[in-house]
């Protein structure tokens, strides 16, 4: 998994180095999911796109996985989908993720990601909702395909 994530980041950064500059200090993607669910007062759900080329991908390799944020737990179901990385959070107990988390990522390992692939550029032309996440490293903007109601259960 090391190698892929090596070889993911450097063809990452690639495509997204900035045109004769140095590259701006970025937020982890963690921290932009925490504070979005902050930002929102711990909703029941979330599902939103972050670009790729606005935050460092330090959650590579998880796709289903437990998130704790200031004592709620989310499940969250998380894909690259170029030039996005999609999430999908769900608040719910805390339980092991782990079969789910390998399985979904066997999926796109096999179908070698042409499915994320195909989403994101679709996502890109569906995207009709934006928020800003303030984060440590300035503010990050989030992309929704649709808006969502606050307080909504689903």
């Amino acid at each position: 998994m090391l190698l892929l994530r090596q070889l993911h980041e450097a063809a990452l950064r690639r495509l997204l180095a900035p045109a004769g500059g140095a590259a701006a200090a970025k937020p982890k993607a963690s921290e932009v999911l925490s504070r979005h669910l902050r930002q929102r007062g711990l909703p029941h759900w979330t599902s939103y796109c972050v670009k790729y080329s606005a935050v460092r991908n330090d959650q590579f390799g998880l796709s289903h996985f437990n998130w704790q944020v200031d004592g709620a737990n989310y499940h969250v179901l998380r894909t690259g989908c170029f030039p996005f990385i999609k999430y999908h959070c769900s608040r719910a107990p805390r339980r092991d993720l782990a079969l789910q988390n390998a399985a979904f990522t066997a999926l796109k390992l096999l179908n070698a990601g042409i499915p994320t692939l195909l989403y994101g550029i679709g996502s890109w032309f569906l995207v009709s909702v934006t928020e800003t996440v303030h984060t440590s490293c300035g503010p990050v903007t989030i992309y929704f395909l649709n808006k969502e109601d606050e307080g909504a259960m689903y």
